[in-house]
């Protein structure tokens, strides 16, 4: 009498860790990308580095802010804010050419976690997110980006940023499996980042928009995230924004979380 071959879910079930070690080994999976061709990884760092540069030298002159804060050191936490939120475009990306391979048909033949597929390629862009954040760090401090708190409220802009990245890889992985093409999630992502990077506070003051502008770019995800991790950076009110900004991240993740993973198992 042959053996049956236990089910993902009994799998899962029997191997708590199980889920775990699929996970890592897609994250393993995806960063190897970068490391077959590096251009990935190149021109994903150059990006933001022009972005610190035209805002510094070119546009930096032509905003003026009320109170001491140097216009470097209100620029520099937007500009992460912006990083990781383009960043998370790969999940789109990665996902639909994974789904137009027929990729996604051979890991529901695997005996491994479904869900690790979606974690594991979010994961492995957290990852190069820390990576392009702790680089634009170093850059922002070339250019004269100085923190005026302490390690702590650094370390803590950090993760926060990171957790929005996090959270926005969710949103493009169920864009990338939803259109199912890569070159059409690259071209669909963009309405979705425009307003949100560009109508938000990662750049400029919010008093400076048209009042009618204002009430979207003060309550909208990337406006909070900049504003929070500019307060734990150069100093003021930080608490009510970090909590509002990590709302936003843990509503993003149930909600794109739940439709990804409904959206992946109609794919396989």
């Amino acid at each position: 009498m042959s053996a049956s071959v236990p089910s993902t879910e009994a799998r899962d079930a029997r191997i708590p860790l199980g889920a775990l070690r699929d996970t890592l080994a897609l994250v393993r999976r995806n960063l190897y990308a970068y490391l077959r061709v590096p251009q990935l990884l190149v021109f994903s760092t150059i990006q933001p580095v022009i972005f610190v540069l035209m805002f510094r030298y070119v546009f930096g002159g032509a905003i003026r802010l009320e109170g001491p804060v140097d216009y470097v050191d209100f620029l520099m936490p937007g500009i992460f804010v912006q990083t990781v939120t383009f960043g998370s475009t790969a999940a789109a990306v990665g996902l639909a050419t994974d789904l137009k391979s027929g990729l996604m048909e051979r890991f529901h033949a695997l005996p491994m976690s479904r869900a690790a597929v979606l974690a594991g390629r979010t994961g492995a862009d957290l990852v190069r997110n820390l990576f392009v954040v702790a680089l634009m760090m170093v850059v922002g401090y070339l250019v004269g980006w100085r923190v005026h708190t302490d390690a702590l409220g650094l370390i803590g802009a950090a993760g926060l940023v990171l957790a929005f990245g996090y959270a926005l890889s969710w949103v493009f992985a169920t864009l990338g499996l939803a259109v199912g093409d890569p070159e059409a999630a690259q071209a669909a992502a963009f309405p979705v980042l425009a307003p949100l990077v560009f109508a938000s506070a990662a750049f400029v003051p919010l008093e400076t928009m048209p009042g009618w502008l204002q009430a979207f770019a003060r309550n909208q995800p990337v406006s909070l995230t900049a504003e929070a991790a500019r307060a734990l950076t150069v100093g003021g009110e930080a608490a009510s924004l970090v909590l509002r900004a990590l709302a936003w991240d843990a509503g993003i993740l149930l909600v794109f979380g739940a439709i990804a993973v409904r959206l992946y198992r109609r794919t396989t």
